[in-house]
């Protein structure tokens, strides 16, 4: 199995550069994953969409923690893509240890990971094409591929599920929640709208019914025979009072739903604000943490290069005690040297002994000499080594203030969005308020022209019962009419 999965991996480097990505040349390249993410990128935009590809560091280089915090991400976003989008479940066998890839690149574990990618390619919506791209290479790396997919669809359990229940689930855990109540309180401010043009067009009906009646009191006023004009007037005026009326119930049942639906509206526009507000927060919550995480792998590595290095500082201090030991031997042959002098003034036999002495005593010096000459310079390539560590930490920390700068003026610019929807909201809340007053000014206005049309009909009666006795039969005739 090893050796197969050897093979597979070396037809899949090949087979993985159609794709066009970035650091997809040899096998360890493909240990960073950033080449892996890049592909299923291209296998499905949506799922392994850009904002998910922008989490994949690709300045990994020889961290491995990096590397194995990359892997980590794509494996378990494969594994939900198996699980939520092809209805697949993978087993255990098949799931790779991204430990051993990104720390000691295990040719058999990347060989596993790059066969879910390859499930990947050839269960998703353009499989079709990935398919006909495995065609046209050779037959000897067709023959291995589709043994890795068989391997990988035979040996776990497989749940079918249709094309419309992938789309139900892209629209249901692609998309968030606050979405679609974006999308209901625009559909009752739209309704609310068309309850404000059906309130003017009454307005306008009732300011015609106005004009009517009006014409209705000049031709009142003009007509020669009272009796029978006033019973015309009588029926009519009953008539628009019963729309009068009929109207106004319209215009209460509107009223009410109105409010109803205005009331429903602030629920849902208040509820869509905490939503936004709640999913703002896990954002950068979890943006922080993933931030969080990426520079503890980094100290991490730093932490593993400062302990060496401090390893190397005891081994210098070590050297540099044995120089000590050297000098005090050097200090105890000078003394030796001067007892030795002292004696070649008594001692003429033993000069050559002395200069002997001498010259030993001489090579010693030279010997010290370029010794400390040695330690002054590894303590310098030290010391510059500290120091180009020091640089680079203080760069990378700039870096971090500079991307926390562009969050806080993120954060001021929703700010000012939500102050501007506020105040929007404050300005359709006076404009209700003032179509309000303008109804009931208007009822008031309606319930005057019913008092006064009242008064006409009891000053008509009145002028009936005054009229002389010859109009009688008409007026009778009429009432039984």
């Amino acid at each position: 199995s090893c050796l197969y999965l050897s093979n597979f991996l070396s037809l899949s480097v090949f087979q993985l550069q159609t794709f066009q990505v970035p650091s997809c040349v040899s096998k360890h390249e493909l240990t960073s994953g950033v080449a892996i993410a890049h592909v299923l990128n291209k296998i499905d935009s949506s799922w392994f969409n850009e904002t998910w590809l922008s989490r994949i560091k690709e300045d990994g280089g020889t961290n491995w923690r990096l590397k194995v915090s990359n892997l980590k991400k794509i494996l378990q976003s494969m594994m939900e893509y198996y699980h939520d989008v092809l209805g697949q479940q993978v087993s255990d066998e098949h799931v790779p240890d991204v430990c051993l890839i990104g720390e000691m690149g295990d040719v058999t574990e990347l060989g596993r990971l790059l066969q879910l990618v390859l499930g990947c390619a050839v269960s998703c919506d353009q499989k079709q094409e990935h398919i006909q791209q495995i065609m046209t290479l050779e037959e000897q790396v067709q023959h291995v591929v589709m043994t890795a997919i068989q391997e990988l669809l035979t040996k776990g359990p497989v749940e079918t599920g249709t094309p419309e229940t992938y789309g139900d689930f892209d629209s249901q855990s692609r998309k968030y929640y606050f979405l679609s109540e974006e999308t209901d309180d625009r559909d009752y401010t739209h309704r609310c709208r068309e309850l404000q043009k059906q309130v003017s067009v009454l307005m306008e009906e009732k300011s015609s019914l106005q004009v009517e009646l009006q014409s209705l009191r000049e031709r009142l006023n003009r007509c020669e025979t009272p009796d029978v004009s006033s019973t015309i007037t009588n029926k009519k005026l009953l008539l628009l009072q019963s729309q009068m009326e009929q109207l106004q119930e319209e215009n209460y049942r509107l009223d009410s739903s109105r409010d109803d639906l205005r009331v429903r509206a602030d629920v849902l526009e208040r509820e869509v604000t905490d939503l936004q507000l709640r999913n703002e927060e896990l954002t950068s919550l979890a943006q922080e943490a993933q931030s969080l995480k990426d520079e503890m792998d980094i100290l991490r590595h730093s932490s593993d290069r400062v302990s060496r290095l401090e390893a190397m500082v005891e081994t210098y201090k070590r050297k540099l005690e044995d120089l000590g030991d050297l000098r005090r031997q050097v200090r105890l042959l000078e003394e030796r040297n001067h007892v030795y002098m002292q004696r070649t003034c008594e001692l003429e036999e033993e000069l050559r002994r002395a200069n002997a002495i001498r010259s030993q005593l001489d090579t010693y010096k030279r010997q010290v000499k370029e010794r400390c000459l040695h330690c002054s310079r590894q303590h310098t390539s030290l010391h510059r080594q500290c120091e180009d560590t020091v640089v680079r930490l203080q760069q990378e920390n700039k870096t971090l203030c500079v991307q926390e700068e562009s969050y806080r003026h993120r954060l001021e610019e929703l700010q000012t969005q939500l102050e501007d929807s506020q105040r929007s909201q404050n300005t359709l809340e006076t404009q209700n308020r003032l179509s309000q007053q303008q109804i009931s000014e208007l009822s008031a206005q309606v319930e005057e022209l019913q008092r006064a049309l009242q008064e006409q009909d009891s000053k008509t009666e009145d002028v009936i019962t005054v009229s002389p006795h010859t109009h009688t039969r008409p007026a009778a005739g009429q009432r039984s009419f």
